[in-house]
């Protein structure tokens, strides 16, 4: 176990709590892997209030935590960023509160590991800090923006995009080069990560996946919130996220089309929290419901017929895919939304590019139900051998440098 002076700092860019989206599921589950071993002090930034539940949730962790709040204005962090040279992306989350705060944490001596938790937490981690750093990238956010620059219709948001990409790759160059370990949800991640290094053999990288609770995220554990007995598609997720917006579009307007074509009754359900003004244009197109936030999304999933989750720009493992797996339901997906999922298209789920194909595999799913019952019920078995997060974050010890990990 870790000695005295090996307290952690864990560092994230939004509260852990709740675990309801991607970022924070896989923060909540660290931080509780690391509060299981060590004592941990978190600190963490928020936008707006501080929700209830929320400082009782760190609290049960954490020895010590900040809970700095953030400005969420976009345009002020532009500013910032280009007065500075830095990425908009990394002044969003600066804030002197918590800058403060991680100085007064590592005065005490009892700190010897920084966990930093998403790329834009490197900047909370000072130069002369002389013990362990693990920095948590989980994706390549420059490469993200690198997509961005590429599909924009408008020159300024692509020469906008394309900054960022270069700027935050220099950045995150920097902190990798800084880190004693830095982490990435997939393989595949790691390796475009290391690709985009100058030099990569200053740094160790390794991927280190997502899990899933599979007791909670269970077809047993709630019932389907029925509608009607038409066949249902469902896509989770955060809806305010561009990869999110342009993933239901294209499922709205040239995927549902051609599901209605056979089935006239066909919904499509879109259920994630702060939906766009482009997604809530959706409610109403070709079956389509938005539903905005909603309490609990599993009885959601269990009453789909297909969950679809048609990502053209995916980076990292999708906790959505995931939770459909373990819910047991057919899953329909690109590519890029199964990258980091090493199962098999054709038994555990269904992978199409475009609309018509997308369509196609759909359709084969509500016109077989016996083989759509079978894939959802191997989905779930690949997740219990799998993706449970003991299972997934078993490497943890030994990435934290603690002398009892063999």
């Amino acid at each position: 176990m870790p000695g005295p002076a090996d307290e952690v700092l864990f560092l994230a860019h939004r509260i852990p709590w709740p675990p309801d989206r991607g970022d924070r599921i896989r923060s909540w589950h660290l931080l509780r892997a690391l509060a299981a071993r060590a004592k941990v002090h978190c600190g963490c930034l928020v936008e707006g209030k501080v929700l209830p539940g929320q400082v009782e949730a760190i609290a049960g962790l954490a020895e010590n935590w900040c809970l700095a709040r953030r400005s969420p204005s976009l345009g002020l962090a532009a500013v910032a960023a280009l007065a500075t040279g830095r990425p908009i992306s990394v002044a969003a989350f600066s804030s002197f509160q918590l800058r403060q705060w991680v100085r007064e944490m590592l005065d005490t001596g009892r700190i010897g590991t920084i966990f930093a938790f998403s790329g834009q937490m490197a900047q909370y981690v000072p130069d002369d800090f002389a013990g362990r750093v693990v920095m948590d990238f989980v994706d390549v956010d420059s490469a993200k923006f690198a997509a961005y620059a590429d599909t924009a219709r408008s020159w300024m948001v692509r020469a906008v995009h394309a900054r960022e990409a270069r700027v935050l790759s220099q950045f995150e160059q920097r902190a990798a080069h800084r880190a004693d370990v830095s982490l990435l949800v997939t393989p595949q991640e790691r390796d475009l990560f290391v690709s985009r290094m100058v030099d990569p053999g200053r740094c160790a990288v390794v991927a280190l996946g997502n899990g899933i609770d599979a007791d909670h995220f269970s077809p047993d554990a709630v019932k389907p919130d029925v509608r009607g007995g038409r066949p249902l598609i469902v896509f989770t997720g955060q809806m305010d996220y561009a990869p999110n917006v342009a993933a239901v579009i294209l499922f709205a307007r040239e995927v549902m089309p051609v599901i209605r074509a056979h089935h006239p009754q066909a919904g499509f359900a879109i259920v994630g929290r702060a939906p766009s003004a482009e997604v809530r244009a959706l409610d109403g197109v070709d079956g389509t419901l938005v539903t905005g936030e909603v309490a609990d999304v599993r009885p959601w999933l269990a009453a789909a017929d297909v969950v679809c989750a048609p990502l053209q720009i995916a980076r990292g493992v999708q906790n959505k895919v995931l939770e459909a797996m373990a819910m047991a339901r057919p899953v329909v997906l690109t590519g890029a939304a199964a990258t980091g999922i090493d199962a098999t298209d054709g038994d555990h789920f269904a992978i199409a590019e475009g609309a018509e194909a997308l369509a196609a595999r759909v359709l084969a799913l509500i016109a077989d139900r016996e083989n759509a019952r079978a894939m959802g019920t191997a989905a779930r078995r690949w997740v219990l051998a799998h993706a449970g997060w003991d299972q997934v974050l078993a490497p943890l010890p030994m990435i934290m440098g603690w002398a009892d990990a063999a």
